[in-house]
C-alpha cells in the first residue's frame, strides 16, 4: 500500500547512480516505513550488469580524480558538508521514515554524518610521506602514498548516513572512486547524500550507487571485476567472513567494521546517576539498533540493585512509537524480522531464568516496534549474553571479582567497544588496557567521533575508520630508493 500521509520529496531519488546519470531498472526493490509497514518507494533494483557499469564508471574517472588537487578535492567534501547541515531537518525525516529511528536520533545522525565530510575534507590536504638518507648512506628513502583505486562500499540499514560518509569521506579525500552499496532497507538517505554531492561538485563516475537484490551476486561479480581493488564493509561478522573470502581471491584490500557484543562494566564505586545515563546512552542511542550497543551489562553486587531499579525506571518511561511523533522516544525496528529476532532474544533469556524488570514484549499496534527491556536476574552463563541483541533490551548480570568479570567480558568472539564506570581511574586504566576490544568509554557512554579510528579486534573487524587511520585505509605507500 502506499504511504499517503508521509510522501517523500519530488526530488528524491530513487534509482541507480552511475557515472553522474540516474539510471531506472524495470526491477523494483520497496522500500517500507517501520512503523505500518506502508511502501514510501520503489528504487530501481540494480543487475549484476548495471553494478558492474558503475565499476567501469569509477574506474574510467579514477585519473582524473586522483589527479586532482587535494585542496579540490577538500573544497567538493566541505561543500557536502555544508549542505548536509543546512539540509539537516529533510534528512532527519528521511532517516526515520525508512529507519524507523526517532528524529532525534536522526538529526544527531545527519550530524555525526556531515562530519565525516567536514573531517575529511581537512585530512585530505594531510596526506604524508617521509625522505631521509638510508642509515648507510648509500641512498635515499623516499616514500609516498597513493589512492587504492577503485572502492567498494557497503553500509548497513542502522546508520544509512552516517555509514556512507564514514567511508566515501575518506575515500574521495585519498583520491579513490566509490560505488557504495547500501543496505534494501535504507537505501533512500544514501542516494539522497549522492545527490547532495552531485550539487556540491563531485565529478561523474567519482561517487556511484547501486541497490542490487539480492545482493550477493552483483558484490561478487565486483570483486571479481579486476577493478575494484578495496572493499570497505560495514555489517555482521558472517557476512563479513564471506565477503572477506571473496575479496582473497583478487588479493582485495579490505577494512571490515563487524559486529560487536559490547560489555557495560559497573564498579561498586561508580557514580551511579552517572552510570545510569550512560547506560541509557550506550544501549538506547538509536534504539539499541547499534554494533556499539552496550550488550551485556555487568553491575557489581553492592550497587546491583540500585542500579537495576533506576535503569529499570528510566527504560520503563520510555514512549515507543512513530519515530516522527515528538512524544515518542524509541522508534520500531527496521523490520518485522528483526524485531522477531529481538523477541526470541528474550524468551531464550526467560528460559533460562532471566527475570523481566519492564518491557518484555513486542508493540501490539503492527509496527515493528519492541518495547525497552530490562532483565535481572540473568546468569553469566546465558546464551543472551553471546549474541548481538540489536534492540532494546538489556541483560544485567551480578559480579563480585575484578578479574572474573573481566574473563567473561573477554569471553567472547567480538571485542568492539567496552564500557567501563568506575570513580578510580587507575583501576579504570587498568580494566580498558585488560578489555580486548578496539574502543573502551571510561565513563563515557558514548565513543564514537570523525577524529577517533574506529574499529574492534577479534571478530569485530579489520583496520580502522575515521581519524587519519581512515585516510590512510583508502592509500597505498610506495617506497622509492634512490640517489640523485
Amino acid at each position: 500500500m502506499e504511504n499517503k500521509n508521509k510522501m517523500l520529496s519530488d526530488s528524491q531519488p530513487v534509482d541507480s547512480l552511475i557515472g553522474g546519470k540516474w539510471v531506472a531498472a524495470e526491477k523494483k526493490i520497496d522500500v517500507t516505513n517501520p512503523v505500518d509497514g506502508s511502501i514510501l518507494a520503489k528504487v530501481s533494483s540494480a543487475s549484476p550488469d548495471l553494478c558492474l557499469s558503475g565499476v567501469d564508471a569509477a574506474q574510467t574517472a579514477f585519473a582524473s580524480w586522483k589527479s586532482t588537487a587535494p585542496r579540490a578535492r577538500a573544497e567538493i567534501l566541505r561543500k557536502s558538508f555544508e549542505i548536509m547541515i543546512a539540509e539537516q531537518e529533510s534528512l532527519a525525516r528521511l532517516i526515520t521514515l525508512e529507519n524507523g529511528k526517532v528524529l532525534a536520533d536522526a538529526r544527531a545522525e545527519v550530524a555525526y554524518a556531515a562530519e565525516f565530510f567536514r573531517w575529511f575534507s581537512e585530512e585530505a590536504v594531510r596526506i604524508d610521506g617521509d625522505y631521509r638518507r638510508a642509515p648507510s648512506g648509500a641512498n635515499w628513502l623516499l616514500v609516498t602514498r597513493q589512492p587504492v583505486g577503485v572502492a567498494l562500499l557497503a553500509t548497513p540499514w542502522n546508520f544509512p548516513a552516517a555509514m556512507a560518509t564514514r567511508k566515501i569521506g575518506p575515500a574521495l579525500a585519498a583520491g579513490c572512486t566509490v560505488v557504495l552499496k547500501p543496505a534494501s532497507e535504507t537505501p533512500l538517505t544514501a542516494l539522497a547524500i549522492a545527490e547532495i554531492m552531485q550539487r556540491a561538485g563531485v565529478p561523474d563516475g567519482v561517487v556511484n550507487v547501486v541497490v542490487p537484490s539480492p545482493s550477493g551476486p552483483a558484490v561478487g561479480a565486483m570483486l571479481k571485476s579486476d577493478k575494484v581493488r578495496k572493499l570497505s564493509f560495514t555489517g555482521s561478522t558472517q557476512v563479513g567472513s564471506m565477503l572477506l573470502a571473496q575479496a582473497a581471491e583478487n588479493v582485495i584490500n579490505c577494512t571490515m567494521e563487524l559486529g560487536g557484543n559490547a560489555p557495560f562494566i559497573v564498579f561498586d564505586d561508580a557514580d551511579l546517576p552517572g552510570a545510569i545515563d550512560g547506560a541509557m546512552l550506550a544501549k538506547m542511542r538509536n534504539g539499541g539498533a547499534a554494533c556499539t550497543a552496550a550488550n551485556r551489562f555487568f553491575v557489581h553486587e553492592k550497587i546491583y540493585d540500585a542500579f537495576a531499579d533506576g535503569l529499570t525506571a528510566r527504560m520503563g518511561a520510555l514512549v515507543l512509537g512513530d519515530g516522527l511523533d515528538s512524544k515518542t522516544n524509541v522508534g520500531p525496528l527496521v523490520s518485522k524480522s528483526q524485531q522477531q529476532q529481538v523477541a526470541k532474544f528474550v524468551e531464550m533469556a526467560k528460559s533460562d531464568g532471566a527475570v523481566v524488570a519492564c518491557g518484555g514484549s513486542a508493540a501490539a499496534d503492527g509496527s515493528y516496534g519492541y518495547f525497552p527491556t530490562v532483565l535481572t536476574e540473568v546468569s553469566f552463563d546465558s546464551p543472551i549474553l553471546r549474541e548481538e541483541i540489536f534492540g532494546p533490551v538489556a541483560p544485567l548480570v551480578r559480579f563480585t571479582d575484578r578479574d572474573d568479570v573481566l574473563a567473561h567480558a573477554n569471553s567472547v568472539e567480538h571485542g568492539l567497544v567496552s564500557y567501563v564506570y568506575t570513580r578510580d581511574i587507575g583501576r579504570g586504566m587498568r580494566v580498558a588496557e585488560a578489555l580486548e576490544s578496539g574502543m573502551v568509554g571510561l565513563n563515557r557512554g558514548l565513543v564514537s567521533d570523525p577524529a577517533a579510528p574506529f574499529g574492534g579486534v577479534k571478530q569485530s573487524g579489520l583496520g580502522r575508520e575515521g581519524a587519519h587511520d581512515g585516510l590512510l585505509a583508502f592509500l597505498e605507500t610506495k617506497y622509492v630508493a634512490g640517489n640523485w
